[in-house]
């Protein structure tokens, strides 16, 4: 059925309408493309969820039309819509049958515009919502196809493997990353990771703890200092931002980060230059930064104790790390893996593994790390963790 460009002009006062596919299958995307053409409408293709808010973002838009794979290689559908619709609310969104392509009726609220792609996608036929076992094993097989792992990180359960995932889509860009998740979840090594898996391994890391060096202290670290600029500055000193040129720098905790401080954090951001304290030179500054928070932002934003705009800055490509007790599956790998670095060719009882197994685990894989080094200490010349040796 075809649409009345004056009705279509009123939707939202746009013409075309951006709709964003986000499917990884390119049959389904070819397909939709060829119902979906100009004048009417732009079609905007993501094969991952990654990708489809990148793009989101890129564009600036407060709304946007997606029509979304319920199977994507890096996202659950339901996390990708719920971030969409976090942060761009208007946003709608249109399940598609995996398989057919076509639209799954009753996937959200029916609205004038809905209805028109709909009918155009469909071309009269209603797909209802649901999937056949047979999909459902399909759709198990191509999730497994997509695992992956990557160097220095232990665990194949899935929360995982959306890390790995992340981690590995966004490390070949320039991005600014957040990493986010709780004390001792091992948000450094996801940042390491990034380096080490951009074009920038081969220059420098370097780590900055917002919460270890002293507020006083933390601004001539950031930018450096010139001479005689401060009581006790004998000698001109570049800052750390300056030591990574050409590499990363890790902000860990920068939700530690003194508000004195941010805005002169956002300008660097923003324009890629630092000035050293006591000088009124700028020096430009090509740095990826990646940085890590154990604090809700959100919150602190809404308190004042962050800025707005400073969050935005870093937080273009979020990557959450689960608590362990959210992964325990993987808890096996990483106490072996420990115990094998602490006291190589040992062997894990399994009523120690039981032990560990019933356990919360409220400082996370870090917690786990002390616990098996603590055990291959009292096991004395023994050659198996038991029980009796796990303290918790």
């Amino acid at each position: 059925m075809g649409i009345p460009s004056s009705n279509f002009a009123r939707a939202g006062d746009r013409f075309p309408i951006d709709v964003y596919i986000v499917s990884p299958n390119p049959r389904i995307c070819e397909m939709l493309q060829a119902k979906l053409v100009p004048p009417r409408w732009n079609v905007i293709l993501a094969r991952s969820g990654t990708c489809a808010l990148e793009l989101l973002y890129k564009g600036g838009c407060d709304e946007a039309v997606l029509l979304l794979d319920p199977i994507l290689p890096d996202l659950e559908s339901n996390e990708f819509q719920r971030i969409v619709k976090d942060r761009i609310p208007n946003t709608q969104i249109l399940m598609l049958n995996s398989h057919t392509g076509q639209l799954l009726v009753g996937s959200t609220s029916a609205t004038r515009l809905s209805n028109w792609i709909v009918d155009a996608v469909n071309c009269g036929v209603a797909i209802q919502t649901g999937a056949s076992p047979e999909s459902g094993a399909e759709d198990a097989r191509y999730r497994a196809e997509c695992r992956i792992n990557l160097r220095g990180m232990i665990g194949d359960s899935e929360p995982m493997q959306q890390t790995y995932t992340l981690t590995r889509m966004v490390a070949p860009r320039d991005t600014t990353v957040l990493i986010t998740g709780e004390s001792g979840t091992g948000k450094d090594l996801v940042a390491q990771e990034i380096h080490q898996v951009s074009p920038r391994r081969k220059q420098p890391f370097v780590v900055v703890n917002c919460s270890a060096i002293p507020e006083t202290l933390l601004e001539a670290e950031l930018f450096g200092y010139t001479k005689g600029s401060f009581t006790g500055a004998m000698q001109s000193r570049i800052g750390r931002i300056q030591a990574a040129h050409g590499g990363t720098l890790f902000l860990d905790e920068i939700g530690d980060m003194p508000l004195s401080l941010q805005s002169k954090i956002l300008r660097f951001l923003e324009q890629g230059e630092v000035q050293r304290l006591g000088s009124n030179d700028n020096f430009k500054v090509d740095v990826r930064v990646v940085a890590a928070t154990n604090a809700d932002l959100k919150k602190m934003v809404a308190e004042g104790r962050f800025r707005e705009d400073l969050y935005y800055r870093v937080a273009v490509f979020t990557i959450h790390l689960p608590p362990l007790r959210d992964r325990m599956g993987d808890l096996e790998d990483l106490a072996v893996a420990f115990a094998a670095r602490f006291r190589p060719g040992v062997a894990l009882g399994r009523e120690a593994l039981e032990i560990l197994a019933q356990h919360r685990w409220p400082g996370n894989v870090r917690e786990l790390r002390n616990s098996i080094e603590r055990a291959t200490i009292l096991m004395g010349t023994g050659q198996e963790i038991k029980a009796e040796h796990i303290f918790i």
